[in-house]
């Protein structure tokens, strides 16, 4: 059953499925280790992605009665013998364990229970040290590590679900990530082997791969294995490509996640707008309905990446064939066909169910997208796509601004102009400043403050990067190729993300030489690096036959430090489907983002405000 539950992860060359087993078998060590009943509190922000590699029939099977988020005041009630708390090392978190842990002391004389303390991915001296000062560091019967670097999210999908990574680097200095982003390199290569070749971009992307190297020169063991079914990895720094995150996604699981939120291959939708009984929603009550999202439903595998104007098509064409199957003529059929028929009937059943649901999916974008208000907007950010009018101020944004205009769609408009033209004149940029701080307070101060130091703001220099490598890079269209794309700029009806397109140059024959030369304006350096198993480093050409195996797909992993979109992954999967290009992808990301939670990451809150 549980392989059953997972097999969508074992499509590629490089199995997925490996992974997500390997944590179960960690998260069975960790519940067997205490016995009886448990009851696990978990930090917040690893129930959704835990679930990816163990649901809660499983946890079930071991004894686990009840589950909790780790919040600041203490759970009461908690019947059971074992507690186990499962968190990222965060030091607040150690506060709220404290809290929990000195309130069920206080009901000792009631019941005694054990608890257990399990750091993911990492243990942290700070953070024990902290549960010292707090008192509680004794009363942990183990403290121990729950080593599950990424969650397995589909066959060619793997994300670390690190919130804010590229806030805590870029506004906060804190740059504990790029060591769990290394960390997570070393266990795909202890699980997967030698990856060869290496290339990166970016200074951040260029960290991480020095750290991952002197992880692994410290294990040794990694350098000794034979090459794995990774052949290469691209290691890309968010910040060299800030535009494909805040441009509005246009395929369908890309505007699924920026309307409705896709969080750990889950969405909530309205619940009255769909059918009762079986099918994806797991989950049901009066306001939502909850469906699961990943490549084991068929009609979604073929729908998720397709640009939302083709998705019609699709419905319409299986709508048509389960019409004329639910047609046919039995009379004349033998029994061997009557019963292959009847065996096929819980199929049919489940793709009139998975019909039915992405219509209505599919209505709900539909109501969004065709409003006057979304394409509008749509309509400015792809002018500045294309380089228009970006020296001035803009009269729509203007106009936003006077209506007051959420304030996290005003500030991507003024962001994406910024980037097309490398900066902002001073004089714009000040005028922007003053319109904002008039309209929605003092507090746009610190956002703003925190949008130039992320790199999305800033005053034009001279140099035209953006503009430049629209140019070299073919990143714009001037006739979109929606239904039948020949182009990734599909994705996002009119642009080519830069990151894909990197990718995509770079698996052209010389394709790093040609591209290091137009990438030369970008910020943060290039750079590519091998890693040579010991035994073969003293022979010539060796290194070149562990890479020239040309009739296989090459497998190449693609690793974004500081997150990637769903439009980006889509991107990505259409490279991986041109036969020339002769490639499987790993996409790696330390966490899936939409222009949405980006720019959440860095708006300040009146709350914040008025603490100074």
């Amino acid at each position: 059953m549980v392989m059953n539950m997972y097999s969508h992860l074992s499509g590629g060359r490089a199995n997925i499925q490996l992974l997500q087993e390997a944590a179960v078998r960690e998260f069975v060590n960790i519940l067997d280790r205490c016995e009886g009943t448990k009851a696990i509190i978990w930090d917040e922000s690893l129930g959704g992605p835990v679930g990816l590699v163990a649901r809660y029939t499983f946890l079930k099977e071991h004894h686990v009665t009840k589950m909790y988020p780790l919040r600041s005041e203490a759970w009461t009630d908690i019947d059971v013998k074992n507690i186990i708390f499962i968190t990222r090392p965060h030091q607040t978190l150690m506060d709220y364990i404290a809290n929990n842990i000195h309130e069920e002391e206080r009901k000792r004389k009631v019941s005694r229970k054990e608890y257990f303390l399990y750091f993911l991915p990492k243990k942290s001296f700070l953070c024990e040290k902290r549960l010292q000062i707090k008192g509680v560091h004794g009363s942990l019967s183990y403290i121990g590590e729950f080593p599950c670097e990424f969650f397995p999210f589909d066959n060619d999908l793997l994300s670390m679900e690190l919130k804010d990574a590229y806030k805590e680097i870029y506004i906060e200095g804190d740059t504990s990530s790029l060591h769990q982003s290394a960390c997570a390199l070393v266990a795909l290569q202890k699980l997967y082997g030698r990856i060869p070749k290496v290339y990166g971009i970016g200074s951040y992307a260029q960290r991480v791969w020095e750290i991952t190297k002197a992880l692994t020169e410290e294990d040794g063991h990694i350098m000794n294995n034979e090459k794995g079914v990774i052949d290469q990895m691209f290691i890309l720094d968010r910040s060299t490509d800030l535009m494909s995150v805040l441009a509005t996604q246009l395929t369908y699981e890309g505007l699924i996640d920026e309307i409705f939120g896709i969080n750990n291959t889950t969405v909530n939708l309205p619940a009255e707008k769909f059918n009762t009984g079986e099918g994806l929603s797991t989950e049901r009550n009066t306001e939502k309905s909850q469906f699961i999202l990943n490549s084991k439903e068929q009609l979604y595998a073929e729908l998720r990446d397709k640009n939302f104007n083709a998705v019609g098509a699709v419905l319409s064409r299986m709508a048509k064939s389960i019409r004329s199957r639910a047609n046919e003529n039995h009379g004349e059929k033998s029994i061997q066909e009557l019963k292959k028929f009847v065996e096929s009937l819980p199929h049919i059943k489940s793709n009139e169910q998975s019909l039915a649901t992405h219509t209505t999916i599919a209505e709900l974008v539909q109501d969004v997208i065709s409003s006057h208000a979304f394409l509008d907007v749509l309509g400015c950010e792809q002018e500045f796509l294309l380089c228009s009018d970006v020296d001035k101020p803009n009269s729509f944004i203007e106009d936003m601004i006077a209506k007051e205009a959420p304030l996290r769609s005003v500030l991507r408009l003024i962001c994406m102009q910024s980037i097309a033209g490398t900066g902002l004149k001073p004089k714009v940029l000040d005028y922007y400043k003053r319109e904002l701080v008039q309209v929605y307070g003092l507090k746009t101060l610190l956002t703003l403050g925190n949008l130039e130091k992320a790199g999305l703001l800033r005053q034009q220099t001279g140099s035209r990067t953006y503009h430049v490598l629209r140019k070299t890079l073919n990143l714009t269209a001037e006739t979109p190729e929606e239904v039948s794309p020949k182009d990734i700029t599909y994705v996002h009806s009119i642009y080519a993300p830069l990151s894909v397109r990197i990718i995509e140059q770079h698996l052209k024959p010389n394709g790093w030489q040609l591209l290091t030369e137009k990438l030369s304006s970008l910020p943060g350096p290039t750079f590519e690096d091998f890693q040579a198993s010991p035994s073969l480093s003293n022979r010539r050409g060796s290194f070149t036959s562990e890479l020239s195996q040309s009739d296989i797909p090459r497998v190449i992993v693609v690793f974004f430090i500081g997150g990637c979109t769903f439009a980006e992954i889509s991107a990505l999967r259409f490279l991986a489907q041109q036969d020339e290009n002769n490639v499987e992808f790993i996409i790696c990301t330390t966490k899936l983002i939409n222009k949405n939670t980006f720019l959440d990451s860095f708006i300040e809150n009146q709350a914040v405000i008025e603490k100074f």
